[in-house]
């Protein structure tokens, strides 16, 4: 009985070709339909931070610092251009744009979550209208100001919306849930866009 050939296992071209990160939305997205468009607005880096106990203060000052940001108040958010600090639940701020400063790990724990959450861009007339059949926030602009934070349910998901302008939101869930939240979102443009045609909105 002829004995089996075993070869050594060399490394093949595909072995040494690096990894290509593929973002949540890949394929999905952009997606036009009447005056609105969806688009995916991926960031950079997204880090979580927590203050240690007794040190809110420091590192509002660590992060204004650092990244020209303060700590948000509760249901807001701060901005200095690519950057932004959003509320993200009690004692909770999500820092998206920059790489976390080394300095803020003393103040507070530091949690990427860069690749944890699908980031998306709802912006046109009725974009409002959209959202209120998915959220049960009030997102009228009394009630809901631009650069307001809310975490809440989107389409029955976890996720959180951010008002970037007077007809732009920024919505937010779970990775895994992206291909979900584009279905749910396009089916409420459509249904908006539907009704503005027959005059109804």
């Amino acid at each position: 009985m002829t004995e089996p050939v075993i070869k050594p296992v060399t490394e093949s071209a595909t072995d040494q070709t690096p990894f290509k990160a593929i973002p949540p939305c890949a394929g999905l997205l952009p997606l036009s339909i009447g005056a609105l468009d969806l688009t995916e607005q991926p960031h950079a880096q997204m880090t979580l931070l927590i203050p240690w106990e007794g040190q809110e203060t420091a590192l509002s000052k660590a992060l204004e610092k650092a990244h020209g940001v303060a700590l948000p108040g509760v249901g807001q958010s701060t901005q200095s251009h690519a950057t932004r600090a959003l509320w993200f639940g009690h004692n909770q701020v999500l820092l998206t744009g920059p790489a976390p400063d080394p300095a803020l790990a003393d103040l507070a724990a530091v949690t990427d979550l860069s690749d944890a959450y699908a980031c998306l861009r709802l912006e046109g007339a009725g974009a409002d209208r959209v959202l209120a059949r998915l959220t049960p926030l009030d997102l009228r602009d009394v009630s809901f100001r631009q650069g307001a934070v809310a975490r809440t349910e989107i389409a029955h998901m976890a996720g959180a919306l951010i008002r970037e302008g007077e007809a732009a939101f920024g919505l937010m869930v779970y990775r895994s849930m992206a291909a979900t939240l584009v279905h749910e979102v396009s089916d409420a443009m459509q249904s908006v866009t539907a009704r503005a045609a027959l005059g109804g909105e």
